[in-house]
């Protein structure tokens, strides 16, 4: 008598993100060992990633540089002004998001700018630039439009404006720091004038003899439920009553966890989210716990990615957070890759889940006021959106974890794949398998036919669109070979249809027992 199919079913696949982290031989069915240009949406399937497409539709005097800094300013009336550095220039997007230079419009020499990479700061209208060694500059479109100046150029410019390397605008003034010759002093501005740097309610605030643990530097800045938050490279300190620095008091202070990269800090809203030396974290849990082996969001990829961080140079990392997107981004330029933390929730063990991207290679983030995320790409600025790279293709990929089909002492005899694919028209997704951890895989294709593609990605792949058929395929290919441990893989193009994976189903049949 012939035996009986077994199936086994992956319903959530990738649904823990990934983990390169742990042994392949120890991990739960949701998580994954390759999740390449992919995300995960909010109902938890792994999908593949939006691409990208231009924002302008010509480069201008930005030629074939990528910028290093975005920034939207806001202004009292409500206007927003997208800001951008590259090719040692300043720019801005025009109404039509044409590149428009901004030229020097001081009444002295025009500064000599050899970098771009820029901390920007908005305060009452009025966009900040400051990078060490530099002149901080300003962007005041109720002067001009289409010029930039020295701060100390404004009228009513008063003491000596730091040359900082760090700014934040927070509970109404500018805050700035690490400046050539002090990197332990934080000064602030007086209140809604980013330019008055004596008298009124500015001053300064040094750290020196603060430090819990012994000399550091600071490293970043930031602001949170009324706590000025400061980062050195190893240590935290937390000052409450920055609404009135006056009676600025330190309430808190962290040793042994810091942020390494500047522009890794991101808001939340709920909670400030940082590199440090060990992984991503959470200044909420970090605070809690001030401990080094708790608390990394980024634990289940950490290996993989602190290494790609120690090829870096810490000042081109990047980051952001987009709530639309549900996603915390950071982009390291050298390895050409970018960590995607999703930030719908926490898994069990407090981490993040994880993918990676490899083919978008950001220069530059920006999450507007309206929700739209911004990239920086060579002589443009790009909007996170659609299912192409501009106008080409790119590979997602996701592999399962190595998993038994029932019995460890079983070898398994692998009869047919299936797959339940939301969205994809008239391509091919790569079904391949291996046994034992190896990676010699075999193959096979399976095409998606052609098919309606407009619902997919509206309300997030509500599955209640799924009733007419329109997006949803079950793939199925036969396969072959046997072995303890299996792992199943899927690869596709993404070429103008996004893809996501709702269902795996392996069927198989007992062999020998080992």
């Amino acid at each position: 008598m012939s035996q009986a199919l077994q199936t086994a079913s992956i319903s959530a696949p990738g649904f823990f993100g990934l983990n390169t982290q742990d042994s392949p031989s120890d991990l739960a069915a949701g998580f994954a060992l390759v999740a390449t240009n992919c995300v995960i949406d909010k109902f938890g399937r792994i999908g593949s990633r939006k691409g990208w497409s231009r924002v302008n539709a010509s480069a201008g005097t930005l030629g074939a540089n990528a910028p290093g800094v975005i920034h939207e300013l806001v202004q009292t009336d409500g206007t927003l002004t997208i800001l951008f550095s590259g090719n040692n220039k300043l720019f801005k997007l025009d109404g039509s998001n044409a590149v428009v230079e901004l030229t020097y419009g001081g009444g002295g020499v025009a500064p000599v700018i050899t970098a771009n990479n820029w901390a920007c700061a908005s305060l009452n209208g009025i966009t900040y630039f400051f990078q060490e060694g530099y002149d901080p500059l300003i962007f005041d479109p109720a002067v001009s439009t289409t010029t930039f100046r020295r701060v100390s150029e404004k009228v009513g410019y008063a003491g000596t404006v730091p040359l900082g390397n760090i700014v934040i605008s927070a509970y109404g003034r500018l805050w700035v720091a690490d400046t050539t010759t002090d990197n332990t002093t934080v000064s602030f501005s007086d209140l809604l004038s980013g330019h008055v740097w004596t008298g009124g309610t500015s001053g300064t605030l040094n750290v020196n003899q603060v430090w819990p643990a012994g000399a550091d530097n600071i490293t970043g800045l930031a602001a949170h439920n009324n706590f000025l938050i400061i980062f050195a490279q190893r240590q935290i300190l937390v000052y409450s009553g920055a609404t009135t620095p006056s009676t600025i008091t330190l309430a808190d202070t962290v040793a042994g966890i810091g942020c390494i990269a500047r522009d890794s800090i991101q808001s939340t809203g709920k909670d400030v989210l940082f590199l440090s030396n060990s992984g991503v974290r959470s200044f909420a849990r970090t605070v809690l716990e001030k401990s080094v082996p708790i608390g990394d969001l980024s634990k289940n990829v950490r290996s993989d990615f602190m290494t790609a961080v120690s090829g870096e140079t810490l000042a081109n990392i990047k980051s952001v957070y987009s709530e639309t997107e549900a996603f915390y981004l950071v982009t390291l330029p050298l390895a050409a890759a970018v960590f995607c933390f999703d930030t719908r929730g926490n898994l069990q063990d407090g981490s993040l889940r994880a993918t990676t991207w490899d083919s978008i290679q950001p220069s530059a983030l920006l999450s507007r006021r309206n929700g739209n995320l911004l990239l920086g790409k060579t002589s443009y600025i790009a909007k996170y959106s659609g299912s192409q790279d501009d106008t080409s293709s790119y590979r997602m990929l996701y592999y399962t974890n190595n998993a038994d089909l029932g019995s460890a002492n079983v070898t398994s005899l692998l009869k047919r794949l299936k797959v339940v694919v939301i969205g994809g028209t008239n391509q091919y997704v790569t079904i391949k398998w291996g046994f034992d951890f190896s990676t010699n895989y075999l193959s096979a294709n399976a095409l998606i036919p052609t098919q309606g593609i407009s619902e997919y990605g509206i309300a997030e792949y509500n599955i209640a669109q799924y009733s007419t058929g329109v997006a949803m395929q079950t793939l199925s290919v036969s396969a072959s070979g046997s072995g303890k441990i299996v792992q199943t893989g899927y690869e596709a193009d993404i070429n103008g249809s996004a893809l996501s994976i709702q269902r795996i189903e392996i069927q198989s049949k007992d062999g020998k027992t080992v």
